[in-house]
């Protein structure tokens, strides 16, 4: 059964998702409905013309902070230092590229009501970017959310070879210098997959969340801990 938001702030039990994931249709981006919906492993994901669509799936996949898998090649780009990874510096201009790169690959769910209400979360300090610059320029980035122990990370992307997968390394690093419990990357992909990622079962990632979001959450805007994320390596 999927279920239809009223205006009130409430979801149903996550484990009622369908075989496809998909839990709930309606409501809106409100910055307490975001907040609450990622609290309970939610998160909406949707095309421009269609409904609000709200996800619970039954297989997560998650990274462990620090365990990112690095290839050889991606070593060598780390070691180079071509790339200044800076945090928090260009949110929205990070997630309006990751719309417009995916918008003329393959579609992108990354609205305008979107952008509006993640960049709120943003200025609230719970909505982070990841950015890796070169001349000055923003060539490669990520971006999420941030409660508790837990980042749910939304999407990325690059114009420089390994831009993205920097900027990843530099959160992966980071988060586990703060203590994270966890990365959802929330759909799996063979991109993610070679990057380190694995699946977990609803089951087991709500467990997991449960304990994380009982931390502080780390609210305000981010710095890089690293000067050089080569030490790290």
């Amino acid at each position: 059964m999927i279920y239809q938001l009223s205006n009130e702030l409430i979801f149903p039990d996550p484990f009622e998702a369908d075989e496809s994931g998909l839990l709930a249709v309606g409501g809106d981006l409100n910055v307490d409905r975001l907040l609450l919906a990622y609290s309970q492993g939610i998160f909406p994901w949707f095309n421009p013309e269609d409904p609000i669509m709200w996800w619970s799936p039954a297989w997560r996949p998650i990274f462990i902070p620090g365990e990112m898998k690095v290839s050889k090649s991606l070593r060598r780009t780390i070691k180079k230092d071509i790339f200044e990874i800076r945090m928090d510096t260009a949110f929205e201009q990070v997630m309006r590229t990751c719309g417009e790169l995916r918008k003329d690959e393959e579609g992108t769910w990354i609205s305008e009501d979107m952008i509006v209400s993640y960049t709120h979360l943003h200025k609230m300090g719970y909505a982070h970017s990841v950015e890796a610059w070169q001349d000055n320029q923003l060539v490669g980035g990520l971006y999420g959310v941030a409660l508790g122990k837990a980042f749910f990370g939304e999407s990325m992307f690059h114009k420089v070879s390994d831009a993205s997968k920097v900027a990843f390394f530099a959160l992966s690093e980071n988060l586990k210098e703060w203590g994270f419990r966890f990365i959802d990357s929330q759909v799996s992909n063979p991109h993610l997959e070679s990057l380190g990622s694995m699946e977990i079962h609803r089951t087991v990632f709500m467990d997991m969340l449960a304990q994380a979001v009982k931390q502080q959450t780390k609210v305000g805007l981010w710095e890089n801990a690293f000067g050089d994320l080569a030490s790290r390596l």
